[in-house]
């Protein structure tokens, strides 16, 4: 018996599946969408990728042997900071350190063996990639999904650039080591929150299909609470409240305003306490809001002024204070520190009141703590006696009724910040003029390509400093304008990559809504467990407003999806992945799901 030898058989068979197009998709009978989450082109393909790409590829030989048309394709999430940080670091052109590696890791998998279809091919750096980036960017400005505001992000003054929560180490810049501050910049925002209610309610179409674990990660980020929101007088000025606890708000002995709040140094100029508290924002501004987040000891200011409660006519004291941040709720808190540890802990500190108004059956000592349970209410005048839940209600429909607050639905999910001051990532297609405002790309004269005269120093955004880029005509008037510089978060950019598979070399529209039609949802979407709330939650989102367009038919993008850890390791080939689950080549793929499902 001759030995087996690798490299010249695999080799000899690698070269006839590509000559006589086996893994390529014909476009006839019936269909199965087989995808892995597609890698970032780093240089190397490691086994966790080889883990990932193996579970796809032995589910997607084994639908072509039940006779089913498989779209099993392969591309590239090639914009991002690395290739940045490459050019800065190796004195490389982004665009040449990132062809590079997607040669070096396309044969990679070729060498695997794996069977892509790489007819489709696609790669988000590629201008006809991310003009459809574009396109759909202007879909959503149209219809008020875009929108730009100010936001706070993380700041390296030395190197002048925006970090990431993962680039700030112990509060400094992860590449100068200088400390961090928080600064406000303008950012475009999408507004993911129109689609809070439709994004949770359509978790239970993926129930059963989806690992529960990754479903529950959605909700609870979405996270939906309904509650009240309370009017607080401050002269005569008015500040809301959310609350899910309006059962405490005879309770509530402070407020709280964020450090961010547009009123936090109006009342302290007001209160005479405008020297302490630019000192205290100052503080503030040093730390991360996930530092402040997770920081033990709870720091602020009273701002000199005070609020009345509408419960009960008496004055409260109003304060500034790091554990509250501005873009939860509406950046500031009814305080009550009976029912609240974080507030109790506060109270403390400060000598500030401690007003129990709820107490369960069996007792509490508050000098021990805050109560967050639920009980009988005391201390709250004619709503004594009731129970959390019955005065939850009550309450709420008494301030109703005297104008002073109203039944709420609010989400912990927040607009999606899309804006990153880089280089390496799509143009934003819009132009500022003095004359017309914000102006957006006309779509004729998309794509807007990124520059390559520029200068790669590891301070500032790289676009800011090509004046070929920045300086254009308005497309609205012809006079003089400025490019916006800034360049998409590259989840935008995966976020419908799935639907250019099915159409990627369509230079007329992102994709054609027939083909869309044939091949979606993904039957089977296989990727790690840590894109539960990133990607999959965008991609969900991306999916309803393309629906919303009358591009696409489907709720949902991915049907099933396996997260790889989830599966064994010795699952290597089609024959034992079949032994494993007791099933013959004979056997409809809907077995083979049903399989797969019950191991999420």
């Amino acid at each position: 018996m001759r030995p087996y030898e690798p490299r010249k058989i695999e080799k000899k068979w690698q070269k006839i599946w590509e000559e006589r197009g086996v893994f390529r998709t014909k476009g006839k009978g019936k269909k199965a969408y087989v995808l892995e989450m597609f890698p970032y082109p780093s240089g190397r393909i490691h086994m966790g990728h080889v883990r990932n790409y193996t579970i796809g590829d032995a589910v997607a030989r084994f639908l072509r042997m039940r006779g089913y048309d498989v779209l099993h394709p392969m591309g590239w999430d090639a914009f991002g900071l690395p290739a940045e940080n490459a050019a800065i670091k190796h004195k490389i052109h982004p665009a040449k350190w990132t062809k590079e590696n997607i040669e070096q890791m396309r044969k990679q998998l070729k060498d695997l063996g794996f069977s892509y279809d790489w007819e489709r091919e696609i790669a988000t750096c590629d201008p006809e990639y991310y003009k459809w980036n574009q396109w759909i960017f202007l879909k959503m400005l149209e219809r008020g999904i875009a929108y730009r505001k100010k936001a706070l992000v993380n700041w390296c003054p030395h190197d002048e650039t925006v970090l990431a929560n993962e680039q700030v180490i112990e509060g400094r810049c992860w590449r100068c080591g200088t400390k961090v501050v928080q600064k406000e910049v303008p950012s475009w925002f999408l507004r993911i929150t129109d689609y809070a209610e439709r994004l949770l309610k359509d978790l239970e179409k993926l129930e059963g299909k989806w690992p529960h674990k990754v479903i529950v990660q959605q909700r609870n980020w979405i996270g939906r609470s309904e509650g009240a929101v309370i009017k607080f007088k401050v002269g005569s000025k008015t500040i809301e409240v959310f609350t899910t606890r309006p059962d405490t708000l005879f309770g509530a002995t402070f407020l709280v305003l964020a450090p961010e709040h547009p009123l936090t140094l109006k009342l302290a100029e007001e209160g005479g306490k405008k020297r302490e508290t630019e000192e205290f924002l100052k503080k503030v501004r040093s730390r991360s809001t996930r530092e402040r987040g997770i920081s033990e000891e709870k720091e602020g200011v009273f701002l000199g002024v005070f609020a009345e409660n509408p419960a009960n006519g008496k004055e409260i004291p109003v304060w500034t204070a790091d554990y509250v941040l501005f873009e939860y709720g509406t950046g500031a808190i009814m305080a009550v520190p009976a029912h609240d540890q974080r507030d109790w802990e506060f109270a403390k500190r400060y000598g500030l009141e401690i007003v129990p108004v709820v107490v369960p059956e069996e007792g509490w000592d508050f000098e021990k703590g805050a109560y967050e349970g639920r009980g009988k209410l005391i201390n709250s005048g004619e709503f004594d006696g009731l129970d959390s839940e019955t005065a939850k209600r009550k309450i709420t429909e008494w301030l109703k009724e005297k104008g002073l607050g109203d039944f709420k639905v609010t989400y912990r999910l927040r607009d999606w910040n899309v804006s990153r001051q880089r280089y390496w990532g799509t143009p934003i297609p819009v132009v500022y003029c003095e004359r017309c405002g914000t102006v957006p790309v006309p779509e004729e004269e998309l794509p807007v390509l990124l520059p390559t005269d520029v200068e790669f120093t590891g301070k500032g955004n790289p676009l800011a400093g090509s004046e070929e880029f920045v300086n254009t005509d308005c497309p609205r008037c012809g006079g003089p304008a400025k490019r916006e510089t800034d360049t998409m978060d590259t989840f935008f950019d995966s976020s419908w990559y799935f639907l250019r598979f099915c159409d990627p070399k369509n230079g007329k529209e992102p994709f054609s809504k027939e083909e869309v039609k044939k091949w979606m949802p993904v039957d089977i979407y296989i990727g790690g467990i840590e894109h539960a709330v990133l990607h999959l939650l965008y991609a969900r989102f991306f999916q309803k407003f393309l629906k919303d367009l009358g591009l696409v038919d489907d709720d949902e993008p991915f049907e099933k999806l396996i997260t790889q850890g989830m599966v064994l390791k010795r699952w290597v080939s089609v024959g034992k992945l079949l032994q494993h689950f007791g099933l013959t080549e004979d056997d409809d793929i809907e077995k083979l799901l049903e399989k797969l499902k019950e191991v999420g």
